[in-house]
Formats: structure tokens, sequence, C-alpha cells
């Protein structure tokens, strides 16, 4: 399993249009392919251009199926002007029994 934080920030002009592109992706991945178990944007409350991305994937091969597919390619190519930095950060989970029980939580 593949537990990740994108860290984004976005120039502010771009703002509202990011959001969008960063819903649409998440939203359509998690529908559409089953290896894609979480992509959860989120946005800062202390600063909006702040966007955090939960993003938590069955494997390896799943993450690769991923940026593979025509709704990432299109979020990836159209946003990458209104992107300030961005950060790949892989996490380690520590409680990873709690996954199932998160996720049934939230029905």
């Amino acid at each position: 399993m593949i537990v990740r934080i994108s860290e984004i920030e976005v120039f502010p002009e771009y703002l509202q249009e990011y959001l969008e592109f960063a819903h649409n992706v998440g939203a359509t991945s998690v529908k559409e392919e089953p290896g894609v178990i979480c992509i959860y944007p989120m946005q800062q409350l202390r600063n909006d251009c702040q966007i955090r991305i939960l993003e938590i994937y069955a494997s390896q091969e799943a993450y690769q199926n991923h940026i593979k597919t025509a709704h990432f390619q299109t979020y990836k190519q159209s946003t990458l002007h209104m992107v300030k930095s961005l950060d790949l950060v892989d996490m380690k989970q520590m409680a990873p029994e709690c996954l199932p029980l998160i996720f049934n939580k939230a029905k």
C-alpha cells in the first residue's frame, strides 16, 4: 500500500480553477479506479492557497496505473502553470489495521 500526502501551493489567481480540477480528479479516480483507495484534497483554513491531498493506493502498480489515466493526465497538464510548489511526501502507516475502521466510520 502507498500512503502519501501531496503538499501543494497554488498561485492565488488560479485557486478556484485549481480546486475544481483537484476535486474532479479525486472523485473520478476513487469512483473509477479499483486500486485508488483514497484521493482526498483539503485546503488549509489559515492559507487557502495551501492544498494537501491524502493519497492512498492499493499498490505501486495501482499508483502507476493511476498516473497514466486520461483524467489524471488532464489534471496534471491543465494545472502545471497553477502550481507554485509541489512536494510528494510518502508516509509510513503507524496503525494500518485502523484504515478499514476509518472508512467505515465515515459512512
